[in-house]
């Protein structure tokens, strides 16, 4: 009896590329980052910034700490991963993330990891996972509660996202429940279509790699509130993947928002943050704030 064929499997190459190489989809998508450049200088700029510390050997391992104004308790803490499908960006492009979140009383983590090729997904995702294990040792000492602990992530970085989630923390002895929310937005969850797509030339991946990496497939061991979005804008097979998430999170006893939102393609996606009461910033800081 044959393999049953993945549900892309009949799409033509270009088509293919279309659906899993947001760049394809959205040709103008160096524009989105451009229109936020301004609001980005500002938060680099006026937020405190205890910028590139380490959290590991490998030269990406650095994450930018923007600490909440001390209070009398620790403040919650949410820790931010970039997209750029594994291979891109730099987390100081992300500084706009910050500005909302410290005014609401939350420090914030934005976390470089590492990328391909020099690295293969399995490194990326280990990276991810060493930067929140890194936060949560360390995060009393810039005045964050390490029991308090939310994650979000964009694109490739709601993978990692789903990654840390899905790491089982309990077997090096660490109580899972630090965790205590999740949004992501615009994710990939499958790897496996990428390998049609001309990012594999830099991703680099595998059947294994991209088995391994198919957080679809795997237990959830954080089993923290979660909230998906995705921009209605967006291709379908992209959306789906989504959608196919957020099953894999009911059968793993979890009952996650998911939002499609009308206005919004892949990469502008993340001009919520930067829109006061926009949903995507209302379930960030809420997960955050949550006793």
């Amino acid at each position: 009896m044959s393999a049953e064929k993945p549900f892309w499997s009949s799409l033509s190459p270009t088509e293919h590329e279309f659906q899993y190489n947001p760049q394809a989809a959205f040709p103008n998508f160096k524009d989105a980052q451009a229109s936020r450049a301004a609001i980005n200088a500002t938060a680099l700029t006026n937020l405190e910034r205890r910028a590139d510390r380490a959290y590991g050997e490998h030269a990406l391992r650095k994450l930018d700490v923007y600490p909440a104004p001390a209070g009398d308790t620790l403040a919650p803490v949410h820790v931010f991963f970039h997209g750029g499908y594994w291979r891109a960006q730099d987390k100081q492009n992300f500084a706009f993330v910050a500005m909302p979140l410290v005014a609401a009383g939350i420090t914030t983590v934005i976390a470089n990891y590492e990328l391909c090729p020099a690295s293969t997904l399995d490194g990326v995702a280990e990276s991810a996972i060493a930067a929140v294990d890194w936060v949560r040792r360390e995060a009393s000492s810039f005045g964050g509660d390490p029991r308090r602990i939310s994650l979000s992530g964009h694109s490739a970085g709601a993978h990692l996202t789903a990654e840390c989630m899905a790491h089982d923390w309990a077997a090096a002895g660490i109580d899972p429940t630090f965790i205590i929310g999740a949004v992501m937005i615009s994710g990939i969850y499958n790897p496996r279509p990428v390998m049609g797509t001309s990012v594999n030339a830099e991703v680099r991946l595998t059947e294994d790699i991209a088995l391994r990496r198919d957080v679809e497939r795997r237990p959830v061991f954080a089993k923290c509130p979660t909230t998906l979005f995705v921009g209605g804008l967006e291709p379908w097979h992209w959306i789906e993947q989504t959608y196919r998430y957020s099953h894999h999170l009911h059968r793993s006893h979890l009952n996650p928002e998911v939002h499609t939102l009308p206005r919004w393609g892949h990469f502008d996606i993340l001009n919520e943050f930067t829109e006061v009461g926009s949903p995507i910033l209302r379930s960030v800081i809420a997960k955050a704030k949550q006793a």
